[in-house]
């Protein structure tokens, strides 16, 4: 076996193992959730329940949804969950092929991460839900009982989550861009009217289609556009700082 075939080797084990963490660590969080499966259901619907008419409730169509869709519920909660550990590992697996200062700065990038995307999520359940569902119940025809099915409202709301707690990452991704030197602090201002646009269109592809929470969406990442922009001018100046540095030590 050649030295170059030795290094891909440990790499590809290195990863498996890393990929067989985070299994394990979203299994064991799903086997301890599994029990609480339906409270987790009905704290997810809430948002919906108390937006419903009086006397009206959710509703199963399908035989073995009541069933199927707490369980689905409890195995992407369990995704969640592991967020922080599973960004570990990726850091774990990458950290070997980094610099020391390129360590201290991605690191609490990692740590952010999992912290932006929590507060996506929170953002999407506790100001979002109430103000969505709230809508959509008052704008129904007369003569129309709303009785959403169970597992249509968790492929929508799991769809709102994600797009939020994604949106939520915008500020690691624009500092990101900065310090990789893909773009700068500058060129990204001159090109604001466009990420306006843009962000409504991300919004427009990640949520379900109306404009209610699509505005919702887009509005919050136009908000982190801008904040991660502000940092990522300190952040690029923060590393030309140590190249300078490294290149002073090095003569």
């Amino acid at each position: 076996m050649s030295q170059a075939e030795q290094p891909l080797i440990s790499h590809l084990v290195e990863l498996r193992t890393r990929l067989l963490r985070s299994i394990s660590a979203i299994l064991l969080v799903f086997i301890a959730l599994i029990y609480f499966s339906n409270n987790i259901y009905d704290f997810v619907a809430q948002p919906l329940l108390s937006q419903l008419p009086e006397g009206t409730s959710m509703i199963a169509t399908d035989v073995a949804t009541p069933f199927l869709t707490p369980i689905k519920l409890t195995l992407v909660v369990s995704f969640f969950v592991a967020i922080p550990y599973l960004l570990y590992q990726a850091w774990a697996f990458i950290a070997p092929g980094l610099y020391q200062h390129e360590r201290r700065l991605i690191m609490p990038l990692v740590a952010s991460s999992a912290v932006l995307f929590y507060a996506g999520m929170a953002f999407a359940y506790y100001v979002v839900f109430p103000l969505v569902f709230g809508f959509f119940t008052s704008t129904a025809p007369a003569g129309v009982t709303v009785a959403t099915d169970i597992a249509s409202y968790l492929d929508f709301v799991l769809t709102l989550f994600f797009a939020f707690g994604v949106a939520f990452e915008i500020p690691v991704a624009t500092i990101l861009l900065c310090w990789t030197g893909v773009t700068s602090p500058k060129s990204l201002r001159e090109k604001r009217p466009y990420v306006i646009v843009g962000v409504f269109v991300v919004g427009m592809l990640l949520t379900p289609p109306d404009v209610f929470s699509q505005t919702l969406l887009a509005i919050p990442m136009w908000g982190l556009w801008e904040i991660g922009l502000f940092f990522a001018r300190f952040y690029v100046k923060e590393e030309s700082e140590e190249k300078q540095e490294q290149t002073e030590e090095g003569s």
